[in-house]
């Protein structure tokens, strides 16, 4: 039996990639003191957010979907309501609230594009805080989660999806925003190629819910035709992410002649 170590030595030696078997010899062993700090850095954020009384008000309209009580707790706060935007959106990264609900709250306390400038930052902090997660400890757990035999497959989906899968992926409204992180840290997306997908490709989400948002004052007018645009690209965008899934999906039967069980 060869040396997976000796393997991926010699590959790295050659200037090619580790091979999947060599990479996966790890997991076996997780690295365990990776893994407490990543852990203990998520307890710490949690108790954090737990002891910032405002942070944690906001933290719970959020997860019952209070809309109408995150607004008025972030006009109350004034400047400071901003800040607490960025830190929701960090947090997001460890406790999976609806994203739309703090999108509309954003749009209504701050309009249009202040509200857009302020979600495209809390957002950004969250795939950043969400990646490195899934780059340090990711891989043995979704491993153990999963099985090696899907996390191996769902790598090659995105390994060949490329560019184009990470820009699809930020504009299906279904597919949840951290999770996704910490996936594409697990299966080790690069950094910079995450980072400008991500943000480039949320924009127009996070753009639409702050336009709903800031539409909220007054009764919604369903002659608005940014109202029904929006909706006609919503399930567009659902329907166009169906069907370039199976397509990846194909491409990878194909190429392998199998797929993961159901």
């Amino acid at each position: 039996m060869s040396d997976p170590t000796a393997s991926e030595a010699g590959n790295r030696a050659g200037g090619g990639e580790p091979s999947r078997n060599s990479r996966f010899a790890w997991v076996k062993e997780p690295p365990w003191p990776s893994v407490l700090v990543t852990v203990a850095g998520i307890v710490v954020m949690l108790l954090i957010a737990l002891a910032i009384p405002p942070l944690r008000e906001a933290l719970q309209l959020a997860l019952h979907g209070d809309t109408s009580g995150l607004r008025e707790h972030l006009l109350d706060l004034d400047f400071w309501g901003g800040v607490l935007v960025v830190a929701l959106g960090a947090v997001h990264a460890v406790v999976w609230y609806p994203s739309e609900i703090l999108n509309l709250a954003v749009g209504f306390v701050y309009g249009f594009w202040g509200g857009l400038a302020l979600l495209m930052t809390a957002w950004t902090a969250c795939a950043i805080v969400a990646y490195f997660i899934g780059r340090r400890v990711g891989t043995p757990v979704l491993t153990k989660l999963v099985g090696k035999e899907r996390f191996e497959y769902l790598e090659a989906i995105i390994e060949r999806g490329g560019i184009m899968l990470l820009l699809i992926i930020r504009l299906i409204p279904i597919v949840p925003f951290a999770p996704f992180c910490i996936v594409a840290g697990s299966v080790e997306v690069p950094f910079w190629r995450f980072l400008w997908t991500s943000v480039i490709a949320y924009v127009p989400l996070t753009a639409l819910f702050a336009y709903y948002g800031s539409r909220l004052e007054g009764a919604p007018s369903l002659t608005d035709p940014v109202i029904w645009i929006g909706a006609a690209v919503l399930i567009g965008l659902v329907v166009v992410g169906h069907f370039a899934g199976r397509n990846l999906h194909r491409r990878h039967m194909a190429d392998n002649n199998g797929s993961p069980d159901d």
